[in-house]
């Protein structure tokens, strides 16, 4: 698996993130939101370079303009609740994109540190064939990612692979590289060194999914 790490450049895209992990910042839902959206039209445009292009006529006011368009059939794939943010973000630039939606959560069934990754619903058009974006703002310990695409084995299998993330982990995206094909990619604004004994990166930003939409109570 090939991995892209967008902060390894200057760009814009250093304010959105600094601004998602600044506590003094974070704590306003509308912006958090709109940062992982940011963050998500960034890559979404990064990756568009890798699509496959035919040429399609155009008539324009004065005659007619050969542009290279986009051929790929995708599936954007988002995992809830906080990869919402990041599926608008992908969405607003490939707007005529399929979409699908899978949960995938954290379960303590001893009601300590210890997790499990459960998904429980899943909505999906066919991937036979197609590119499939699987979008999750946060790259922990990479179940999540992983369990996702088992879980969407049945919907065909995809002719190409791209995940997204804002914030990922050594560790995560390591156990990614295992667990995914070759030729798949990891498009990320940026990877930290550590994880905690609860599996949260660190330094992090804390809970993407109660950052965009409040606190959820534990089940």
């Amino acid at each position: 698996m090939q991995v892209q790490e967008i902060l390894k450049n200057n760009s814009i895209a250093n304010r959105f993130i600094s601004q998602l992990r600044d506590t003094g910042i974070q704590t306003d839902r509308m912006r958090f939101r709109r940062n992982i959206e940011r963050l998500g039209e960034i890559m979404a445009y990064e990756l568009s370079k890798e699509l496959e292009y035919e040429n399609k006529e155009v008539n324009t006011p004065l005659g007619k303009s050969e542009v290279p368009m986009p051929k790929n059939e995708l599936v954007i794939c988002s995992i809830l609740r906080a990869g919402l943010p990041l599926h608008q973000g992908i969405l607003n630039y490939f707007d005529d994109a399929e979409n699908s939606f899978i949960s995938a959560y954290r379960h303590h069934p001893d009601n300590d540190e210890k997790f499990e990754i459960l998904v429980e619903y899943l909505a999906s058009p066919s991937l036979e064939g197609k590119t499939l974006i699987l979008a999750d703002p946060m790259l922990a310990t990479g179940r999540s990612f992983s369990n996702v695409l088992n879980a969407l084995g049945s919907m065909g299998k995809p002719e190409k692979i791209h995940l997204v993330s804002v914030i990922g982990s050594d560790e995560g995206v390591e156990y990614l590289k295992s667990e995914f094909p070759e030729n798949s990619k990891l498009w990320i604004a940026t990877i930290d060194h550590e994880l905690d004994k609860n599996g949260y990166i660190v330094p992090g930003l804390g809970d993407a999914g109660d950052l965009c939409f409040g606190n959820k109570m534990q089940h």
